[in-house]
């Protein structure tokens, strides 16, 4: 993931970066949604515990015609430097294959169903830790006179090893405590079903990593679960898709 988003980025240095006011304000935004998060708790650096060293990663979101519309800075983890067995176990995430996706879309179609995409905001962040995970403070971020102290990750930051798979479980948990069955032969959909006398329901939420294809039978059963994915993440409804 840490070499993906690294891939994706523009290359711009801290030190570049701390000179341009949009910048900044892109860091600091960042700082916020962790802080607001509840990531991390600053405390004194434990002896038998190397902290892991934190980067910053920018990227320009531009428009179809080109023009900058968002200037993002990520706070990775330097991933690579955690040991096997020691910070972290399993790392695996399931999502759907690219098959199911295709053969959802069609469904809804036939079914003459709406399809709709949600995007969670900063998804790995909502990943709770299993695992005593220690990190330096960031560039720029540093408490004056705390410069020696370390924060110990309550949950996940990009780049570790393990977030993708923190996320996972978290997701999975909630769409399972809101009524959703995940299928056992296909781990990234989920579906929730009932009939009664009145009424017969469907829907099928579709997961690839942070992002989500939403399809049901009634418009709103759709609205309900937006508002329930809403009050437990920070989301973006990218609205409904023409198909």
């Amino acid at each position: 993931m840490h070499f993906a988003l690294i891939a994706e980025a523009d290359q711009i240095e801290f030190y570049d970066a701390i000179r341009d006011t949009h910048w900044v304000r892109a860091m600091e935004e960042e700082i916020e949604v962790i802080e607001k998060n509840k990531t991390w708790t600053l405390v004194e650096p434990p002896p038998d515990k190397r902290p892991i060293s934190l980067k910053w990663v920018y990227k320009i979101k531009a428009n179809p015609k080109g023009e900058i519309v968002r200037y993002k800075a990520r706070l990775v983890a330097k991933g690579f430097l955690q040991k096997a067995g020691v910070d972290y176990g399993e790392i695996y995430a399931l999502v759907a294959r690219l098959e199911t996706v295709r053969i959802i879309v069609a469904m809804a179609t036939w079914e003459g169903w709406s399809l709709h995409q949600l995007d969670v905001k900063s998804a790995f962040l909502n990943g709770y830790l299993e695992e005593e995970i220690y990190v330096t403070q960031p560039l720029g971020f540093t408490f004056k006179g705390e410069e020696h102290k370390v924060y110990r990750l309550n949950k996940e930051l990009y780049g570790l090893k393990q977030a993708p798979r923190a996320w996972n479980h978290q997701i999975n948990q909630f769409l399972e405590k809101i009524g959703f069955v995940r299928y056992v032969s296909e781990q990234g959909v989920h579906t929730k079903c009932w009939k009664d006398q009145d009424r017969e329901e469907k829907r099928i939420a579709c997961l690839y990593v942070d992002d989500m294809l939403l399809t049901g039978s009634k418009p709103e059963a759709i609205a309900e679960f937006k508002s329930q994915m809403h009050s437990e993440f920070e989301m973006n409804d990218l609205g409904r898709l023409r198909h």
